[in-house]
């Protein structure tokens, strides 16, 4: 597949604590940002209000993160690891079609739910928008997200081509992030309708019915 491979490392522009008490301030420092996120929004929140919501200097906040764009990042890798996780768990075991759709419907279903009640990952992704290094971590993040299911895929259709499988699991995968995205941007009864037939286009599409 082009592109970014799924496992390549971006590099992220803060640097990472090393030790157990730097751990826990950087945590703090990311607790504050993101409830200033979800209180004011990411374009309103100041560097010198996350450090004091923190409870740290301002110098030790640069220290980690050098600017707004630095936490936006860190908050991204924390969302896309955790749901990373969260497929990888839901999608190891499945060995039929009736899986298949039970799992996928379920991942999509969460991750509608967590736009709905998370503002702050409707910042990040705004942030991934304007932000060419931010898109290239969304798409290494699909393209992870797309392996696992590819990995199903193949389970069910082993004659299928390999290639196309990994294309249609990337679009899928895009393409869901997207039909959410619509959803929470409309009434939350079109919204549901809208998520409703993102689900059963892409299981037709996955299962080859």
């Amino acid at each position: 597949m082009e592109g970014t491979p799924a496992n390549e490392q971006i590099a992220s522009p803060r640097r990472a604590p090393s030790q157990q008490r730097s751990r826990e301030r950087v945590e703090r420092m990311l607790a504050a940002a993101s409830a200033l996120i979800t209180e004011q929004g990411s374009d309103a929140m100041r560097m010198g209000e996350v450090a004091e919501r923190a409870g740290v200097s301002i110098g030790s906040l640069y220290q980690f993160f050098p600017d707004k764009r630095a936490i936006i990042w860190a908050l991204a890798e924390r969302y896309t690891a955790e749901s990373q996780a969260c497929i990888s768990a839901a999608l190891a075991d499945v060995s039929d079609v009736e899986g298949l759709n039970q799992a996928f419907s379920e991942l999509v279903d969460i991750y509608y739910g967590l736009f709905l009640a998370e503002p702050v990952m409707r910042d990040i992704w705004s942030g991934t928008q304007a932000d060419k290094a931010l898109r290239q971590l969304e798409l290494a993040d699909s393209r992870a997200n797309a392996e696992f299911l590819v990995a199903v895929l193949k389970r069910l259709r082993p004659d299928a081509d390999p290639v196309s499988l990994e294309t249609t699991a990337f679009l899928v995968w895009q393409m869901g992030e997207a039909a959410v995205r619509l959803a929470i941007s409309v009434e939350r009864q079109e919204g549901d309708r809208l998520v409703a037939a993102y689900k059963r286009m892409a299981l037709r599409e996955l299962t080859g019915d």
